[in-house]
C-alpha cells in the first residue's frame, strides 16, 4: 500500500509543486530585477513583499477551509455538493478582499517597525498601493486553486500559473524601465505587473471551469447562490485556524525582515536573498504537503482511516528525504548561489552567510509543511494554529530579536551578541524544530485515534 500512495503522492505533488515554483519564481525574477535595478529598490521590494505575503496569505488561509471540506465530498462521492461550497467560498472571498485592501492600503503599523529611510518607505509604500489592484483577483483565483486541488486536477492550476510565469519578465521589464512611454516604476513596477497577470490568470481560470467538460460534474455555474450564513460560518470555522497559521508563520518572517532593516540597507537585502531562497526550497516539501493532505481528505471522505495515516507517514518522509539532499548542495554552493541575486559584494557576502543558515532551517521546515497540510486533511487547526504562535513567535521572533538585536551573556556557546542578521536565523531553525516536532506528534495521536474507528456499516 505504501508504494501505491508514493505514487499518488507524486501524481499529485508534482503539478502542485511546478505550479508553485512558477508562483515563487515570480518573487524570485523580482527580487533579482529590483537587485539590479538597485540596492533601495531590492530592500524596498523585500519589506513591501513581506508585508503583503503577511496580510495576504493570512487572508487567503481562511479559504483554505475549502480543500478539505471538498477533498473529503470528493472522496465520499458526493460530486453534486461541491459547486454549492465553491460558490460560497467565493462570496467569503469578497468579503475577505475588503480586509486585505484595508491592511495594504495604510500599512502604518508594518512601517512603524522598520525605521526605513525615507527613500525605501516611499518606493515601499508605491509597492503595496500597486500590489493591492491585485488582491480581488488573487483571492478568486485561490477559490479555483483550492478547489482544483481537491478534486484531483492540479495541472490546471500549473498551466495557468506558468503563463503566468511566462509574462512576468517581460511585463517587468516594462513596469520597471519605463518602456513603451509608460514612467520607469522601479520596484514598484514589479508589483503592477503582478496585479496585471493576476486579473489575466484569475479571468482564465473560471473560464475554463466553465468550459472544461470534466469541471461539469460538480455543478459551480449550475445556478445562483446567494451568501449562505450556515455554510460560510462553518468554512470560517476551519479557515480562521488556518489562516492564523498562515499569518503567524508568515508574519515571523514579516517581522524578522523588519527588525532587520534597522541594520541598513546591505542586511535587508541579504536577508531578502536568503529568505526568498529559502521560501523557494519550501515549494517542494509544501508540495509534498498539498498532496497528501488532498489524498489524507479523500481517504477521511471514504473512511479509509489507517490509509489516512499511512499518506501523513509517507509524506512526511518523502518530504525529509529530499530536503537532506537539498541542504547539502545549498551547503556547498551559498556564493555562486547569493550572486545570482545580486552584484553588491557586501550583499554578496552576507547573504552567502545566511544562506548556510537557510539549509539546515530547511530541513526542519520540510517536516513541519507535511505535518501541518495532513492534519488540515483531517480537519485540525487549532492545536496546530496554537503549536505555530508559542514555536514562531515566542521562540522564532522572540529569540531572533534577543540574539540579533541585543546583548545576551552567550559565551559559554561561544556566541557573541547582538549577532545582526544571524541571530535571527538561529532562532528560525530553532523555533521550526520545535514546531515539527509537535505537530508531527499532533498528527501521530490524531491519526492513530481516527485509525482505530470501526468501518462503516
Amino acid at each position: 500500500m505504501s508504494k501505491n500512495i508514493f505514487g499518488e503522492i507524486l501524481r499529485l505533488g508534482w503539478p502542485v509543486f511546478v505550479a508553485q515554483i512558477a508562483v515563487m519564481a515570480n518573487g524570485f525574477i523580482d527580487t533579482v530585477m529590483a537587485g539590479h535595478y538597485s540596492t533601495v529598490d531590492l530592500a524596498a521590494v523585500g519589506i513591501g513583499a513581506s508585508i503583503y505575503f503577511s496580510v495576504f496569505v493570512a487572508i487567503m488561509g481562511v479559504l483554505l477551509a475549502l480543500t478539505p471540506t471538498v477533498s473529503q465530498l470528493y472522496g465520499a462521492g458526493r460530486y453534486s455538493e461541491v459547486g454549492e461550497e465553491v460558490r460560497q467560498s467565493i462570496w467569503l472571498s469578497l468579503a475577505l478582499m475588503l480586509l486585505c485592501l484595508a491592511a495594504l492600503r495604510f500599512p502604518e503599523p508594518f512601517l512603524a517597525l522598520t525605521r526605513l529611510d525615507p527613500e525605501v518607505e516611499a518606493i515601499t509604500r508605491g509597492y503595496l498601493n500597486a500590489a493591492a489592484w491585485g488582491v480581488p483577483a488573487m483571492l478568486l483565483f485561490r477559490v479555483f486553486y483550492g478547489f482544483s486541488t481537491a478534486v484531483s486536477k492540479p495541472r490546471t492550476i500549473m498551466v495557468l500559473n506558468l503563463a503566468g510565469l511566462a509574462l512576468k519578465v517581460p511585463l517587468n521589464w516594462v513596469f520597471m524601465y519605463g518602456k513603451f512611454g509608460l514612467p520607469a516604476m522601479g520596484g514598484v513596477g514589479s508589483a503592477v505587473s503582478s496585479s496585471v497577470i493576476a486579473w489575466l490568470i484569475a479571468a482564465l481560470a473560471w473560464y475554463w471551469c466553465y468550459a472544461d467538460n470534466d469541471y461539469g460534474r460538480y455543478h459551480v455555474f449550475r445556478r445562483w447562490s446567494w451568501p449562505d450564513l450556515k455554510r460560510i460560518g462553518r468554512l470560517v470555522s476551519l479557515g480562521l485556524p488556518i489562516g492564523a497559521t498562515f499569518f503567524v508563520d508568515v508574519t515571523g518572517f514579516t517581522f524578522m525582515a523588519l527588525f532587520i532593516a534597522r541594520l541598513g540597507a546591505v542586511n535587508a537585502a541579504a536577508h531578502q536573498i536568503a529568505g526568498n531562497f529559502a521560501a523557494l526550497l519550501y515549494m517542494l516539501p509544501l508540495a509534498v504537503g498539498n498532496a497528501a493532505s488532498v489524498l489524507v481528505g479523500q481517504a477521511i471522505g471514504a473512511r479509509e482511516f489507517g490509509r489516512a495515516r499511512v499518506i501523513g507517514i509517507t509524506g512526511t518522509a518523502f518530504a525529509f528525504g529530499i530536503a537532506c539532499v537539498i541542504g547539502l548542495a545549498v551547503m556547498l554552493s551559498t556564493r555562486p548561489l547569493a550572486t545570482l541575486y545580486s552584484s553588491d559584494a557586501n550583499v554578496v557576502a552576507l547573504a552567502s552567510t545566511l544562506l548556510a543558515f537557510v539549509a539546515v532551517y530547511h530541513l526542519f521546515d520540510s517536516i513541519q509543511a507535511v505535518a501541518v497540510n495532513v492534519l488540515r486533511g483531517y480537519k485540525r487547526a487549532v492545536v496546530p494554529m496554537a503549536i505555530y504562535a508559542f514555536a514562531l513567535w515566542g521562540v522564532g521572533l522572540g529569540g531572533g530579536y534577543t540574539l540579533g538585536l541585543t546583548y545576551v551573556d552567550v559565551s559559554w556557546l561561544g556566541v557573541v551578541t547582538p549577532m545582526g542578521a544571524k541571530g535571527f536565523w538561529t532562532a528560525a531553525i530553532g523555533s521550526l524544530l520545535v514546531a515539527g516536532s509537535l505537530v508531527s506528534l499532533y498528527f501521530l495521536r490524531v491519526s492513530a485515534k481516527a485509525a482505530a474507528q470501526p468501518p462503516l456499516g
